[in-house]
């Protein structure tokens, strides 16, 4: 059984809403206050009460700092304070990489370097506070994997330090790109904060076969009438490791077999990790081809363009389908034509299996001047042998 951890946002999706989530699924605050004291970032507070949207009760959470104050700092300031800080190395490894998303999306819009960035509201105590709270409340929930469905785009304007930026911001579109995201209604609902956690912490979409543990609420500080601003967290688990993909897939009646074997090492090419074709009878008896792709979520939308462009097809579809795969290694046997790998798969800890690789095996066959399958047969004999 796996946990794992589902990132909802109902209607919204910022820093503070996160670590609200996140504490309501019941992370420790004063262990959270403790942990973010180490960054160093002068007169502040932590502030966790109860509050509501819509008639769902949630955890809200507001950093409120005392004195003066800074808006802006540049990446490589708040990279070695995190570097400084007496902090887990997982909530560091997560906060590191939450900034880098969100320097390299700023560094683009702005014609600049990551390094050289310098944020302004992200730059300001409470976001970096959120940040990194969000880091260390991660690395407490020790999730081996998480997912977060498509967040809400928002519209309209938003007032920033460079003046009014259309929403979603640019760096929030820019973080969300090649993720699904969903049209609403007005107001900034997901920020760049907000995506930045997104993209470089969770993968896209939903547990196919998810088991609900423990349930918990960030309320946001906004008021929208078309959805609660709130983001769900929910911690659960897997009853096995299978993992959501993508069957994309075309039927073709116009298409040459040259067309068609294009079509699949295309796919490959685009990041498919398996493409086919299978003969079929369409309408009419006319034959033709059905031209499929097994594609992971963030190469879905390139997988259809790539079928859409190297084929004749006028329409693509896909569906979600859970895949459960075998841990796999590669160990070495020594044969009578050379070293051949043998790719173990493995369940469970216990190995179901292997297989010499085949390229291999044809390299040593031509080689010596034997059939491949020779090479394979001892290669496999072999490592049964050592085994027994």
């Amino acid at each position: 059984m796996e946990t794992v951890l589902w990132l909802d946002p109902v209607g919204g999706c910022s820093g503070d809403m996160c670590l609200a989530a996140l504490v309501d699924l019941g992370v420790p605050v004063e262990e959270l206050r403790a942990r973010l004291e180490g960054l160093d970032l002068g007169d502040w507070e932590l502030r966790v009460s109860r509050s509501s949207k819509m008639g769902i009760w949630g955890t809200r959470v507001d950093v409120v700092v005392h004195g003066a104050r800074s808006d802006h700092a540049s990446w490589r300031g708040i990279r070695e304070r995190i570097e400084r800080a007496p902090l887990p190395e997982g909530a560091k490894r997560h906060a590191r990489a939450i900034f880098q998303r969100l320097a390299e999306a700023e560094a683009k819009i702005h014609g600049t370097t990551p390094d050289e960035v310098h944020f302004h509201e992200v730059g300001a105590v409470d976001s970096i506070v959120d940040v990194v709270g969000v880091a260390i409340a991660l690395d407490w929930l020790g999730a081996r994997r998480i997912r977060a469905s498509a967040p809400p785009l928002g519209s309209g304007k938003v007032d920033t330090a460079h003046g009014p930026m259309p929403v979603p911001a640019p760096a929030t579109l820019e973080l969300l790109v090649g993720r699904e995201v969903r049209a609403s209604g007005p107001g900034e609902r997901t920020t760049p904060t907000g995506a930045a956690i997104l993209a470089a912490t969770s993968e896209p979409g939903v547990f196919g076969s998810f088991v609900p543990r423990r349930i918990g609420y960030g309320i946001g500080h906004r008021d929208f009438e078309d959805a609660p601003n709130v983001l769900r967290a929910c911690l659960g688990s897997l009853e096995h490791s299978g993992e959501v993909l993508y069957v994309v897939e075309t039927q073709l009646d116009d298409a040459t077999p040259q067309v068609v074997a294009r079509a699949i090492d295309a796919c490959l090419r685009a990041g498919a990790l398996d493409a086919w074709a299978a003969p079929l009878v369409m309408k009419k008896g006319r034959p033709g081809h059905l031209l499929g792709a097994l594609a992971p979520a963030p190469a879905r939308s390139r997988i259809v363009e790539t079928i859409l462009r190297e084929t004749p097809s006028l329409g693509v579809r896909h569906h979600a389908v859970e895949r459960l795969a075998l841990e796999r290694r590669f160990e070495e046997v020594e044969t009578s034509f050379g070293t051949v790998p043998i790719k173990v798969g493995s369940l469970a800890g216990e190995d179901l299996g292997g297989t010499p690789e085949w390229e291999v095996c044809q390299a040593l066959a031509d080689a010596n001047g034997v059939p491949a399958w020779q090479v394979r047969e001892e290669a496999l004999a072999r490592w049964l042998a050592r085994r027994a």
